[in-house]
């Protein structure tokens, strides 16, 4: 599928010999971007279509929602362990190889998918398709840096940055359409002909693209280590709120596993010459500063992203359609602005840049932190509108920081050490924000009953008046009201906590130095 070119002593930084592929173009840098963007696109997708089918999942398959929700956890897990892979495997297969791989890869296992006739056979199809999805956007990253010149290099990463914010809006409302108007098979099998699609078109424009293959040994203690710590620390994530956190034996016994696996993991790869997971790469300043703001605010943003749609059907009896809608308009701004600050982000500082973005995701943090139950459906859907200015300046500048002083086959390896961080991050974010919601209205809804008290005077009147002469009507309504409120309430904490952490990340941000274009290899454009 490429050229190969010899393959360059390692040091502990990576290649030694400049970036083989620095000056390669593709035959059609249109098409070719179009193939890197559907395989992305589908990948980031997918992670979000089935959430909303698991219903008629369980029931198609006579399965309990609580196996169902297998299917989720399966994929997450196993994206999860391939993530940090993906330095290794494009060394030892190429990045135009390894794209094609995982991509063709990824249709059969949604064929799998698609096929499944037992909720069992379908966990594990998913536990397939998630760990050859791994490694699909990190590459699709570095090939994209690779094929464009470096003064075109922001617009290649805000479309990236784009399909990152739209795929997971459009997920739920496209898995409903499709499971209302077909059937959940559909979801799966739809990848088929557009992975297909991609990896033909990639395989076909990047054919001849020099590749520094290498075939580095394996790394057997840091591979296990990986396996096992981060298998059962996404597990201790996805089950702890189920499983009431440590006042379970399954958790406290998978928290330990994943801490024991995880120190053992990091010490060897840190001390082994030939890493399967080459850690060393946060020597470098621009990518340990990016990293780490782009983890925390992903987590914090994809807070938002899972409170928003909660608290609309839950407290404000959306349906998930009208819940959809009113999140949806997140997603318009990024779509018209992104590329525009592709084009002209060679001319701002990125950390001014991401600034201004994360300024204004605290601000719609402060504002939603308002809220009340009476808020209509405009004020909902404007404020996404607002933030919608933020997450288009977030995602492009963090993503060239953070990749502005690796160099080569790094980008790769970088790119998928910090997607792997900021998916961790979004799954600490998920049982963080759902744990911290439940406390907070506990919180508040004994303070609201603190002073409720059938013989304070007229209360057992005023209750029997709620429920229309009818005293036990009139107390679950008023239970209900207070239900209700406590839980707007600690929706209101989360997001005023959310809008320091988003004014924090700032802070992460001026750490890093300039200049921000990817490096050139000699010779490079």
């Amino acid at each position: 599928m490429a050229a190969q070119a010899p393959a360059a002593p390692a040091g502990p930084g990576g290649p030694a010999a400049p970036d083989a592929a620095a000056g390669f173009r593709p035959p059609n840098l249109v098409l070719c971007t179009a193939g890197l963007a559907l395989a992305s696109f589908m990948q980031v997708l997918d992670t979000a279509i089935a959430n909303v089918s698991l219903p008629a999942i369980a029931g198609n398959l006579g399965a309990s929602s609580q196996q169902a929700t297998w299917v989720i956890t399966s994929f997450a897990v196993s994206t999860a362990i391939a993530l940090p892979l993906t330095g290794y495997l494009s060394r030892r297969f190429g990045e135009t190889r390894l794209f094609v791989m995982a991509t063709l890869s990824f249709s059969v296992a949604s064929l799998l998918c698609g096929l499944a006739q037992s909720m069992g056979m379908l966990v594990v199809s998913r536990a397939l398709q998630g760990f050859v999805a791994g490694p699909m956007y990190p590459i699709t990253q570095s090939l994209l840096v690779s094929i464009y010149p470096r003064a075109k290099r922001g617009q290649a990463l805000a479309l990236l940055s784009m399909i990152t914010v739209v795929a997971p809006i459009i997920g739920p409302i496209l898995g409903g359409w499709i499971t209302d108007s077909y059937s959940w098979e559909w979801i799966f099998l739809i990848n088929v002909p557009l992975g297909i699609f991609a990896a033909l078109v990639v395989g076909n424009q990047l054919h001849g693209r020099p590749e520094q293959i290498e075939k580095p040994k394996m790394d057997y203690v840091g591979l296990i280590t990986l396996v096992i710590g981060v298998g059962a620390l996404q597990l201790v994530l996805d089950l702890g709120n189920d499983e009431d956190w440590f006042n379970s034996s399954t958790i406290i016994v998978l928290a330990c596993t994943a801490v024991v696996a995880l120190a053992v993991f990091l010490i060897w790869e840190l001390t082994d010459r030939d890493p399967i997971v080459d850690l060393r790469l946060f020597r470098h300043r621009n990518f340990r500063a990016g990293t780490l703001a782009l983890v925390v605010a992903y987590a914090a943003f994809f807070s938002v992203a899972l409170l928003i749609p909660l608290w609309l059907q839950r407290d404000l009896g959306y349906t998930a359609v009208w819940a959809g809608l009113a999140t949806a308009p997140i997603g318009l701004l990024p779509v018209l602005l992104t590329p525009i600050v592709g084009k002209y982000s060679s001319r701002f500082d990125m950390r001014m840049l991401a600034t201004v973005a994360f300024v204004f995701l605290s601000l719609t943090s402060f504002l939603r932190a308002d809220f009340t139950l009476q808020v209509d459906f405009i004020h909902v859907a404007g404020v996404q509108l607002i933030m919608g200015i933020g997450v288009a300046l977030f995602f492009m500048p963090v993503l060239q920081i953070l990749l502005s002083d690796l160099d080569g086959i790094e980008i790769a390896a970088g790119s998928g050490l910090a997607t792997f961080l900021r998916t961790l991050g979004g799954s600490f974010a998920v049982s963080l924000t759902t744990w911290l919601w439940a406390r907070r209205t506990v919180v508040h809804h004994a303070q609201l009953t603190e002073h409720i008290s059938a013989y304070t005077p007229g209360m057992q009147a005023q209750v029997s008046a709620m429920g229309q002469g009818d005293l036990p009507r009139g107390a679950a309504l008023l239970s209900g009201m207070i239900d209700q409120q406590a839980s707007q309430m600690g929706f209101n904490d989360i997001f005023y906590l959310l809008g320091w952490v988003f004014l924090a990340i700032i802070a992460f941000l001026w750490l890093a130095r300039p200049p921000f274009g990817a490096k050139a290899s000699p010779g490079g454009h």
